[in-house]
């Protein structure tokens, strides 16, 4: 990965101090592993994100361009807010954030010890994501332009997509070892961040059967646009939402402070073809298939490259 640059993004939310989830992913933000290689390069210097995105996404012919958001929305925000021609030239908007609740799937949300019952997942209202810029959410969900582009994977949809034992043993020896137990670095790899992150799960949620994997389902709406369709993302016949995020409250352990600051909560958009898509379910087998297919190309990949 030495050849790919990458620029730095905004240091902190719009208007509020930055908030981490050291407890979920460790210190690094990948904890659980010794298999990733030392970075050797920096970020690209006196370069600024938003230019390098937009620039980046201007580079590609009109409705083909994605963008997929797997963590605070400043940065999204702030390209929008400053290019608005970017939000008429890109295909779609991914973002995996949110948590809805209230029996939008059947999916399970976890509890915390001794706070019960929960749908969010960094407080008891509010997905991480959002909660760490919920203004920056807001306006992306209330763009006119962006909204209806925009596909949200909540915690309702990453919950029902679990890494359980009989997944984490298939990924870890790939579909082609048959029952050996052995597995390639970047296999070994995967398992031990995903290991990490199921006994975070384990601890903090109350949610044993596996971990889920957030990301990599925000990541799959583009793929199932554009090579897929297999995946089946279910938005129940073109179901559209008008989505509203929280901002009243400040980023505090204090819950009287917080309140739902970060909630999203939403309502059915009234004017067809306007409004954000939310999944309700997706395909678990085929995104296990598709996952496992990445690794394989990855090791293959990785075969005619010098081990890690």
């Amino acid at each position: 990965m030495k050849h790919i640059p990458y620029v730095a993004g905004a240091a902190k939310p719009f208007c509020r101090n930055v908030v981490h989830a050291l407890d979920i992913h460790g210190k690094t933000g990948l904890d659980g592993t010794d298999l990733l290689p030392a970075a050797s390069l920096g970020p690209v210097e006196n370069a600024n994100a938003i230019v390098a995105m937009r620039e980046a996404l201007m580079a590609e012919p009109a409705g083909k361009p994605w963008l997929v958001a797997t963590g605070a929305l400043t940065n999204i925000a702030l390209l929008f807010a400053t290019f608005p021609e970017v939000a008429e030239h890109i295909r779609g908007l991914s973002i995996m954030g949110g948590a809805i609740g209230h029996g939008y799937t059947n999916a399970p949300l976890g509890h915390v010890r001794g706070e019960g019952k929960r749908f969010g997942n960094h407080t008891p209202w509010a997905e991480f994501n959002i909660y760490c810029d919920p203004e920056a959410a807001q306006s992306l969900f209330t763009n006119p332009v962006v909204a209806p582009k925009t596909t949200l994977i909540p915690l309702d949809l990453t919950h029902q997509v679990l890494a359980t034992k009989a997944v984490q043993d298939k990924l870890r020896r790939g579909s082609s070892t048959g029952e050996r137990d052995e597995s390639s670095d970047i296999r070994q790899m995967f398992n031990e961040l995903l290991m990490f992150f199921a006994h975070t799960y384990t601890d903090k949620f109350g949610i044993s059967e596996g971990p889920p994997l957030h990301d990599p389902l925000a990541v799959a709406v583009v793929l199932y646009d554009e090579h897929d369709d297999s995946l089946a993302f279910d938005d129940r016949n073109g179901e559209r939402w008008d989505v509203h995020v929280v901002t009243d409250g400040i980023h505090s352990d204090d819950d009287c402070e917080r309140g739902q600051l970060g909630r999203t909560i939403i309502s059915n958009s009234k004017e067809k073809g306007v409004g954000v898509r939310i999944p309700s379910s997706v395909d678990a087998e085929r995104f296990w298939d598709l996952v496992e297919e990445c690794l394989q190309s990855a090791d293959e990949w990785m075969s005619n490259r010098v081990p890690f």
